[in-house]
């Protein structure tokens, strides 16, 4: 007998909400930089006034995610259309100290956050007699903390009458259907309310229990990746006082987390410059823009990945969730392709950048063909092949 093939390991499900047209936001205090960075990120122009609360209606916009893959296929086909992947980035107004009570703008702002699927947490280390800080000195590990603790809090208003309702039906109403939630939810309770911790800071949530935080998607749940906001003086010399004091602080909190220095201002002079000018004064100043790098840590943290279709007629990126197989996938190009999937030819960008061309690829056996288990990875070229579901027939 043949021996059994060996499964592939599992995949954790993740937590959050299913799909792939998710947003990542940008949140804050009011004054450290937000504006400013989403304007760069979509080259549009949100009023980045000096005053708290300027920005009220969350702007949203769709950012090309930089790909030197995407370029390279373009480059290759010279197609008639072009599609690269995007990421939603939605700017939100700055959170103050009690928005979980109504300050400020308060329940409005955790409203919008509670629409993304990810945060881009941003802080500001410099000091600008100019820029007025809400706290009225600036301490970004102090300003994070505040953001943390409205999160929580909003979570923590969130569960209580989550529990009341499953109470009444899985304990006093003996629904026994409903009691592991209940307990999963006493729980995810103990660890946000009596230990004051995040969703996400708990290292192994089991697949119920994913299943219940994915029902609710609390804020705290959320992916976040930690934007430092720096004066361009320390972001080229790479030193400021306060990121040794931020990464021991995230370190100590929410390990695995990304921190990523920037200069919304030099950003912002890069933007304006043209190729020639910006690479001069980047080479000047040994120094380069970081957009690239922070665009595709959000796609990524948002557990996001994409493969290409690519021909004389178009060269697109398809956005898809990590761990997608390969009929879900053709499905994004169109349902038909779900339902009448035969086969998906594959072929690794890597190789076809090597070989030169689809035949050469074919020729140095390079091109596969893959069935219905395939789990498609980032940057795979694919060409599907499908029947078309029974059309009526014509009488």
């Amino acid at each position: 007998m043949p021996p059994k093939k060996a499964e592939a390991p599992k995949q954790p499900p993740l937590i959050g909400r299913f799909g792939t047209s998710l947003k990542i936001g940008i949140v804050g205090l009011p004054n450290v930089g937000k504006s400013t960075f989403f304007n760069v990120l979509t080259k549009s122009q949100a009023a980045a006034e000096n005053f708290p609360f300027c920005t009220i209606d969350p702007n949203e916009s769709r950012v090309p995610i930089p790909d030197d893959r995407f370029d390279y296929l373009c480059q290759f086909h010279k197609p008639a259309s072009k599609v690269p992947a995007f990421l939603n980035v939605v700017d939100i107004a700055g959170l103050v100290k009690g928005a979980s009570a109504g300050q400020g703008l308060g329940n409005a702002f955790l409203s919008h956050i509670s629409a993304c699927d990810g945060i881009f947490h941003m802080s500001r280390a410099f000091e600008d007699e100019d820029i007025i800080h809400v706290e009225g000195s600036v301490d970004p590990v102090r300003d994070i903390e505040i953001i943390h603790e409205e999160l929580r809090l909003k979570d923590e208003e969130m569960i209580d009458p989550i529990i009341d309702k499953l109470e009444k039906v899985a304990v006093r109403g003996g629904d026994k259907k409903l009691k592991p939630e209940y307990d999963i939810m006493c729980k995810i309770k103990s660890w946000v309310v009596d230990e004051k911790k995040h969703v996400r800071f708990y290292p192994d949530w089991n697949d119920k229990e994913i299943d219940v935080l994915n029902k609710y998607l609390f804020l705290t749940s959320k992916p976040m990746i930690y934007l430092v906001n720096l004066s361009e003086k320390d972001f080229i010399r790479k030193k400021n006082k306060w990121l040794a004091k931020i990464k021991e602080w995230i370190d100590a909190h929410d390990p695995h987390a990304l921190v990523i220095p920037l200069c919304g201002g030099l950003e912002a002079k890069l933007q304006d410059m043209d190729d020639e000018e910006k690479k001069k004064y980047c080479e000047e100043q040994k120094t380069q823009s970081v957009l690239p790098k922070i665009i595709k840590s959000g796609y990524a943290a948002l557990q996001l990945e994409y493969f290409f279709t690519a021909g004389p007629d178009e060269v697109r990126a398809w956005t898809i969730r990590k761990g997608t197989k390969a009929p879900q996938a053709a499905g994004k190009i169109h349902t038909d392709f779900e339902k009448g999937f035969i086969m998906a030819e594959v072929m690794k960008y890597d190789d076809f950048k090597e070989e030169g061309t689809e035949n050469a690829v074919k020729a140095a056996g390079k091109y596969r063909q893959q069935g219905r288990n395939y789990t498609v990875e980032d940057g795979d070229i694919i060409f599907f092949k499908f029947n078309t579901p029974n059309a009526p027939k014509k009488k």
